[in-house]
């Protein structure tokens, strides 16, 4: 056998155990996650955000995952009165959110009998009668 055949062989022996490895450290099922709505300061830093995981909603917030939720009125409310408070305090922000978003938090809300601005300010109360 040649030199040149062996170092060929042994060429293709290590790439075919390079690539095998590079598929075990990167696993093929990792959960895919399609950014719904983010919430931006004037100097674009991101403060909130919506994405959807494996048919949950996930929120978002200051970097950590605030919560999960099947609700995608909840959790547009939340972001929504997030994006309020900041208002309120004196920082301006800017709320982007993605159609299939909101069409599917105002039909959850047309499911209870509610427009989403009621469904909105019913979470809000909700939420402050737990913060009592």
């Amino acid at each position: 056998m040649s030199i040149q055949s062996k170092a060929r062989r042994e060429s293709r022996r290590r790439l075919a155990e390079r690539e095998r490895n590079q598929a075990q450290a990167v696993p093929a099922s990792s959960p895919a996650l399609e950014p719904h709505a983010e919430l931006r300061d004037a100097q674009r830093t991101l403060l909130a955000g919506i994405v959807r995981r494996d048919g949950e909603w996930v929120l978002g917030m200051d970097g950590r995952i605030a919560g999960e939720s099947s609700s995608a009125a909840r959790v547009l409310a939340l972001i929504m009165q997030a994006a309020e408070l900041h208002e309120r305090a004196g920082t301006p922000v800017r709320l982007v959110y993605s159609d299939a978003l909101k069409d599917a938090a105002h039909a959850e809300a047309r499911a209870e009998g509610l427009d989403f601005e009621q469904f909105k300010a019913r979470l809000a109360e909700t939420l402050r009668a737990d913060k009592r």
